[in-house]
């Protein structure tokens, strides 16, 4: 497995254990949690910057799921799908260097590992939706 995908699945453990215990400051959870891993330095830096991307734009991510997650209360997703949701969004939508489609395999993938098969699906039929209302093409990054 590559480091980005290493990386972002830290990057769900870590939003999931923050999600649940929101309690103290971010910057010390973030070390506590790093210091109780061992991956190598790509990883952990590609995962801190989708951390801290997912906790800047949270508000937006959070409303972006809600819109989409149809017959869904919010409070009622999974806080696994949730997580894994909010950093492929964030990815769709706020990093021009990966192609969508990427993000969305990764998080289904994802899903399928740290939840259910049907959390793959679930999580696959809302970026799915996500996609099909970006303004740049799924499959190459805005500088392809």
């Amino acid at each position: 497995m590559g480091a980005r995908r290493w990386a972002r699945e830290y990057a769900v453990q870590f939003l999931y254990q923050r999600d649940i215990n929101p309690h103290g400051l971010m910057d010390q959870a973030l070390e506590e949690f790093w210091r109780q891993q061992t991956t190598e330095d790509a990883a952990i830096q590609f995962a801190n910057g989708l951390i801290s991307g997912v906790m800047d734009h949270l508000p937006d991510l959070d409303a972006t799921i809600v819109g989409y997650a149809e017959n869904w209360r919010f409070d009622r997703i999974a806080v696994v799908d949730r997580n894994i949701l909010r950093l492929a969004i964030y990815e769709m939508k706020y990093r021009d260097d990966i192609p969508p489609v990427v993000s969305m395999n990764e998080a289904i993938e994802i899903a399928k590992k740290f939840a259910t098969e049907d959390s793959g699906k679930f999580v696959n039929g809302i970026l799915d939706r996500v996609c099909t209302e970006l303004l740049r093409p799924a499959r190459t990054s805005a500088g392809s």
